[in-house]
């Protein structure tokens, strides 16, 4: 397929690049932990010093959230790009752990990423993105993506959510609800 033959952005910028998505198994850890810690250290621009850590996730994380969630990653000629998890708690599913490498941000990467887990998402109508407040590249994302600002954020993440505390007080959350399957 041609350049001009490729579905375009909206706006009708860039083509979509092509990518794949699929469940990561724990032979993709390191590569998705590389992800995961590149494309985190923004954080450093709204996270006070105290909040921000590198890496951001390590070995024994990753592992604790696959049994918590499942994996998934967006490859683009065959290459590790992005990583997100899925993860169903109780009556809704969290989008988890979004990440793309900024070299390959601002090109729908991400947004072919949630599509596919949103896919994935079985016995239940809604869907929520937790992340922090600061960042507004994230919640842009959403927002085009369809997804609104939680009424109580707070409500939603100590319901759903096991994070720290201080973790939670930097935290908003998004939802979206889903088209009956």
């Amino acid at each position: 397929m041609s350049d001009t033959d490729k579905p375009r952005r909206s706006g009708g910028g860039e083509p979509v690049p092509s990518v794949a998505i699929r469940p990561l198994t724990t032979a993709d850890r390191e590569r998705a932990l590389a992800v995961i810690n590149e494309a985190a250290r923004w954080y450093r621009e709204f996270l006070p010093p105290d909040e921000y850590h590198e890496p951001e996730m390590t070995a024994e994380e990753w592992d604790a959230e696959a049994r918590r969630l499942t994996w998934f990653g967006a490859f683009l000629d065959g290459t590790l790009v992005g990583v997100g998890g899925l993860e169903h708690v109780r009556d809704v599913a969290l989008l988890r752990h979004g990440y793309v490498l900024p070299v390959h941000q601002r090109v729908g990467i991400g947004a072919i990423l949630v599509q596919r887990l949103e896919k994935e998402v079985r016995g239940v109508k809604r869907v929520i993105v937790g992340t922090y407040r600061g960042n507004y590249k994230a919640q842009h994302a959403l927002e085009k993506a369809g997804y609104r600002l939680s009424p109580d954020p707070e409500a939603i993440l100590r319901a759903y959510y096991s994070i720290p505390e201080a973790r939670m007080q930097a935290s908003i959350t998004y939802e979206k609800a889903l088209p009956s399957k």
